[in-house]
């Protein structure tokens, strides 16, 4: 299969816009002492975000209506919600929110 050069300069250029604004921001915070009050405000920006994930992916949005829960995706909430509460651990939290929606769809 080829590829193109503006096909090339396309994923590199989409790469770019993605790893500068990512990145570069940790590159010059690394070597600074930042407040406490803020290190504790940046501390909850991973739960913030996988909560909205969360709550996007359990609820179906519809038209002039209320929205709806899903059913696989609540199923697999459960034990999810299960594992924060218990380890408190976010890698443990995804694992097993991954496993638990995959053997979902497997079995149903």
């Amino acid at each position: 299969m080829a590829i193109s050069t503006y096909t090339l300069v396309a994923i590199i250029g989409c790469a770019l816009v993605t790893f500068i604004p990512r990145v570069l921001p940790f590159l010059f915070i690394k070597k600074l002492r930042l407040p406490d009050v803020f290190m504790c405000y940046l501390s909850y920006v991973p739960l913030c975000i996988l909560t909205a994930l969360f709550a996007q992916s359990l609820l179906t949005e519809h038209e002039n209506a209320f929205p709806t829960i899903n059913a696989l995706p609540f199923l697999a909430a459960i034990p999810t919600i299960l594992t924060a509460i218990l380890t408190k651990n976010l890698l443990w939290v995804v694992v097993i929110g991954i496993i638990s929606m995959a053997a979902l769809r497997f079995f149903f």
